[in-house]
This record gives C-alpha cells, sequence and structure tokens, in this order.
C-alpha cells in the first residue's frame, strides 16, 4: 500500500513505521473512535471504507468524507498539545487500519521535518472537499445528495465504472447523504428505473455511471 504520508521516508524508516503500527480490524458500521474522544494516534487505511462524520448543534449526522486504502485519519489529534478527536471515524465496510502511536509520530517529524509540510499540504487538499459537503448538505436536494453518495462511493470502490458493486445497506446511504432511509429508497428505485443502478440486498450496483451522474444534477 502506498501511504502518501511515508513517502517522504527512506526504506528503512518506512519498513520500522510499519513494524511498529499495530493492527485494528473492524466491524461493518463500528465507530473506530468518536467525536470527543482522547486522541494520541492515526490510523493509515488498509483496507475497507470509513466515513467521516460531525455531529451538529441540533443532533444531525453530517458526513464530511468517505475515505479509501491508502488514505489515513487521526492525524490532527497527534498533532495537538491537547488530543482530542474532531470527527466521528465509522467503518463502511470490514476495515483494517495500521494504527501508529502519537509517540512514534512525533518521532517521525522530528526526524523528518518535510513529513509537516506534507502534512499541511494532506490537510489543505481536504479543504475543497469538506466545504463542498457543507455546501451541499445546505444547498442540494436530498434525494440528489443520495445519487451524488452513490457516485462517490462507486469511484472509491471500482473508479466509477458501469458493474461497479457497492456493499452498502440503504441506512448507511441514508447517513452519508443526511437524510431519511425513505428518501434514500424513494431516490435508488427512481434511478433503478432510469436504468442507472440496480438494487439488490444490502449492495448497489451502478449500471450506467452517466446516467446516474446526470440524475444527480
Amino acid at each position: 500500500m502506498d501511504w502518501p504520508l511515508l513517502r517522504p521516508l527512506d526504506e528503512d524508516d518506512r519498513r520500522r513505521v510499519l513494524a511498529a503500527a499495530s493492527r485494528h480490524r473492524y466491524r461493518r458500521g463500528e465507530a473506530i473512535f468518536r467525536e470527543g474522544d482522547p486522541g494520541d494516534s492515526l490510523h493509515l487505511l488498509d483496507k475497507g471504507h470509513v466515513a467521516v462524520q460531525m455531529t451538529t448543534p441540533l443532533g444531525d449526522v453530517l458526513t464530511l468524507a468517505v475515505l479509501g486504502p491508502g488514505e489515513m485519519f487521526g492525524e490532527l489529534a497527534a498533532l495537538t498539545t491537547s488530543p482530542h478527536r474532531s470527527a466521528t471515524i465509522r467503518s463502511l465496510d470490514p476495515t483494517e487500519t495500521l494504527v501508529v502511536s502519537g509517540e512514534a509520530f512525533t518521532e517521525l517529524r522530528h526526524r523528518h521535518p518535510s513529513l509537516n509540510e506534507l502534512l499541511l499540504e494532506l490537510a489543505s487538499a481536504r479543504i475543497p472537499r469538506l466545504s463542498g459537503q457543507i455546501v451541499e448538505a445546505l444547498f442540494v436536494r436530498a434525494d440528489k445528495r443520495v445519487l451524488r453518495r452513490v457516485l462517490a462511493l462507486a469511484e472509491l470502490h471500482g473508479g466509477g465504472l458501469a458493474g461497479t458493486t457497492i456493499p452498502v445497506r440503504q441506512d448507511d446511504v441514508a447517513e452519508l447523504a443526511g437524510t431519511s432511509r425513505p428518501t434514500v429508497n424513494r431516490a435508488l428505485k427512481e434511478a433503478e428505473a432510469g436504468g442507472a443502478v440496480a438494487l439488490g440486498r444490502g449492495r448497489i450496483t451502478v449500471v450506467d455511471p452517466d446516467r446516474l451522474a446526470a440524475l444527480s444534477r
């Protein structure tokens, strides 16, 4: 796996980091950690997909991003003097991560100052995506958000190609889109009738990505 965080390291350091990391496994739907939890480690995502979520003051769940293999999360808590998780991370399917302790991460940053610059670049790259999610939640109709989340999941699972099957429940899509399950069911049934997707138990297959994209606009 090619994690961007490890690219500045030489081969020996990369091996040491991976050898010291502990592998954790999570069931589908399990919270890896919750917003406000103490945090002194970062996770390198090796298998599966996770949702990055926050709770609004009104109690609604807002999904900020969906991450796949090769990405990382939890690094912000490891960088602060008062580490607490700023978001909840929930697995969307069986997931495995390599956990690097905050102590080991701090030592790496001291030995490789270029990591600090890389972290800033990675954080900056997330800002437009997060901003887009917030704007979408405020101004895009719920049925359109549902189809956009399905498109995003198809991209993660199979490059967005026709025939990509996403192992996800409609309840999960509802949470990702910030809407109700009946709304998800209605939007997906309409997309199925339009030839964009095929629905199965616990899965959605993208039949025509272009058609799905058109319906989501």
